[in-house]
Formats: C-alpha cells, sequence, structure tokens
C-alpha cells in the first residue's frame, strides 16, 4: 500500500503541470522566495530602497544605484530540512554615472527523488533495483538595465528573463517574460519604488516525454497522461515606500519600508482581496550604527487560517536577520519561516555580496 501511494503522488506531480489551467495560481512561485538575506530578514520589503547587484532581482531600476565597477552577489539557502535547495549568482556592473547593467541566475531544486513507476511489474513483484533518481529543478535567468532619467531621483529600469524548468527526463519547460521597474529618491531618507513583474505576461511552454511503461503507471493509478501546454504567469505589481531616520550624531539610524504586493490571477488567501486582485502587504525594519552593523526584521505573509472550530486567525510569517559591511565586504545573515509563527519551518540563510573598484591596471589602460 505504501509504495502504491508513492507511485500515485509521482503521477500526480506530473499531471499537476499537464492538466493546469493556462493561468493557474501560484505559477514560477520559486521567483517570490526572495534572495539575499538582507532583504529576506526585512520579509523582503525592499523594493523603494534596494541598490546594488541585488536590484536585478528586486527591482530592476535600483541597478542604477549601483557606484561599483563590478558588483557581485552570492546566496545558498536550503527549505524542508535541507530538501530543496536555493542558489544565487548576481553580477552588476556600472557602465557610467547614469546607467548600468546585470545578469542575475538562480536555481531551485529537489535532488534525488525516488522514481518508482517501475517498483512493480505486471506479475506484482517488487524490484527495488529498479528504482532511479530523478531533479526537479527551476532556473531563471534575468538580464537587466537601468538609467537614471534626467528628473533628479528618477530611475528606470527593466528584465529580460529565461525560465527554464526541468522534472528528470520527463517534463521541461522555457519561458521569456519581462519586468519593469522604477525609484524616486526624494532625499536620501525617503525613497519609493514600483515593479511590474511579468508586464507581458511570461509564458512557459511544456514538453512531457513519458515511455509506454510509465504511461500504463498513469492509467492503472487513475491520472490522466499529461499533456503539451502553455502556462502563463500573470503580472504582479509591487509598491514601496522607504524612510530613513538618524538617532543622534553617532551614526545610529532606524529605519522602515512598507510594500504592498498587487496579485492579478484572482483571490488569494490575503488579508486583502477581491475576486480580481489580491493585496499583500510586508513590512521591514532596520536598526544600524554608519552602515557598519545593521539589525533587521519583518513580518509578511499575513493571512487568516480557519480553525476546526469555524473561527479564524490571523497569522504572520516572521523574519530576523543581521549585517555586516567591512569595505567591499558585504556579508548577512537570516533567520526566516517560510510558514508562519506556529508552523516554525525556519531556514538559515546566508549571503555574501563584493562591491569591487575597477583593477588598477585596466583603469590606467582606459587613460
Amino acid at each position: 500500500m505504501k509504495f502504491y501511494l508513492i507511485v500515485c503522488i509521482f503521477c500526480y506531480t506530473f499531471v499537476s503541470f499537464g492538466q493546469s489551467s493556462v493561468a493557474p495560481k501560484y505559477s514560477n512561485e520559486f521567483l517570490s522566495i526572495g534572495i539575499g538575506a538582507d532583504a529576506l530578514g526585512l520579509s523582503n520589503a525592499v523594493v523603494a530602497q534596494t541598490s546594488g547587484v541585488n536590484s536585478g532581482y528586486w527591482n530592476p531600476a535600483g541597478l542604477a544605484r549601483t557606484n561599483k565597477w563590478l558588483d557581485i552577489g552570492l546566496m545558498h539557502s536550503e527549505y524542508f530540512a535541507g530538501i530543496a535547495k536555493y542558489d544565487y549568482l548576481g553580477l552588476a556592473h556600472q557602465i557610467d554615472e547614469k546607467s548600468a547593467v546585470g545578469l542575475s541566475i538562480i536555481r531551485f531544486a529537489v535532488d534525488d527523488i525516488p522514481n518508482t513507476t517501475q517498483l512493480i511489474d505486471n506479475e506484482g513483484k517488487i524490484d527495488y533495483d529498479k528504482i532511479t533518481t530523478f531533479t526537479a529543478a527551476d532556473y531563471a535567468f534575468l538580464l537587466s538595465y537601468a538609467r537614471k532619467l534626467k528628473i533628479k531621483g528618477l530611475a528606470v529600469g527593466g528584465n529580460f528573463k529565461v525560465i527554464h524548468r526541468k522534472v528528470g527526463d520527463f517534463a521541461k519547460s522555457w519561458g521569456f517574460g519581462i519586468d519593469a521597474g522604477l525609484t524616486y529618491e526624494k532625499s536620501e531618507r525617503l525613497k519609493f519604488g514600483a515593479v511590474i513583474r511579468d508586464v507581458t505576461s511570461t509564458f512557459n511552454a511544456w514538453m512531457f516525454t513519458l515511455d509506454e511503461t510509465t504511461k500504463q503507471v498513469f492509467t492503472l493509478t487513475g491520472n490522466e497522461i499529461p499533456r503539451n501546454g502553455l502556462e502563463l504567469t500573470l503580472p504582479r505589481i509591487i509598491l514601496g515606500t522607504y524612510y530613513k531616520q538618524p538617532l543622534g550624531k553617532k551614526g545610529i539610524f532606524v529605519s522602515g519600508e512598507l510594500d504592498l504586493d498587487i496579485t492579478t490571477d484572482g483571490k488569494r488567501n490575503t488579508i486583502l482581496k477581491t475576486n480580481v486582485v489580491s493585496f499583500d502587504p510586508h513590512i521591514g525594519i532596520a536598526f544600524g550604527f554608519k552602515e557598519l552593523v545593521t539589525l533587521r526584521g519583518g513580518i509578511s505573509n499575513m493571512q487568516y487560517i480557519k480553525n476546526f472550530d469555524d473561527s479564524k486567525k490571523l497569522t504572520i510569517q516572521p523574519n530576523i536577520g543581521i549585517g555586516l559591511h567591512f569595505k567591499a565586504i558585504y556579508l548577512d545573515y537570516a533567520f526566516t519561516d517560510i510558514g508562519d509563527a506556529s508552523t516554525a519551518l525556519y531556514s538559515h540563510v546566508i549571503s555574501l555580496r563584493l562591491a569591487l573598484n575597477k583593477p588598477k591596471n585596466a583603469a590606467k589602460k582606459d587613460e
């Protein structure tokens, strides 16, 4: 019975891809997890304040604040007791005082998944040697560009992204999309930001390759055979407001940002929602000393959960973090909860950022 359930779950995974509607909820949702321990510690409330290499992901317009010849970002995190792994590499380059380009690479994967579809033969015999493993992985490649406009404090940016999703040798997809962003810096203390992800809707074209034996398993377990198809990711709008307040004259400060995610794929379980759009606020607060040490905290994923007695309770996702900055090195840590305070699905996230000046030899050649 146990092995039968494993086969059913395995088959259902592929059917969910093949039979989903053209524009399902939570399509390409791995791109909503977030990158950079600094941002995760703030519960992803960074759209207005983001700058440097990580802006390619959060708000491409923030790349215009890149003031180094090369900005490098690295991150590794693990979820569900290390079962799922999330990796990020980012590069940003300042072209001139007004513009910058960036490249972001993201991989979210579960490796070594048992394939038990061949475990039981036609005579009902179990052969453990027929168990193989496969990887389910999502990849994203973002090419970004940003430029400051003539209006002081205003910058715009955009992403062209390529998405590749693969489930072993059974299913794969390729997708393409565009993001657009804007930032307005009224002063060092007050900043605004806006992003429209998947502006024209991002599509994933799915292709399935199943052998006859696997198709037979799908049929025997009551599952439909998945078909090639197109999956759309509808636009998401994120608005952000950031404010920073110095505390005295010793370099101590407090800052905060409020972001509002507006999804357009119908009603979601958020605190504000309609049948067409849903609104998901998240807040991040930071205390720091001269940008050398920063303590961070935030809340997100506010939603009502129904209890067994039909009563409802409000749950939130808390996050905390700390950041250290020394010369060209930024080291950040976040302790995040991907569920809410009651489920306690905590993860440790570490990210590294290097802000490098142009090599002296190269600078002399340019002169």
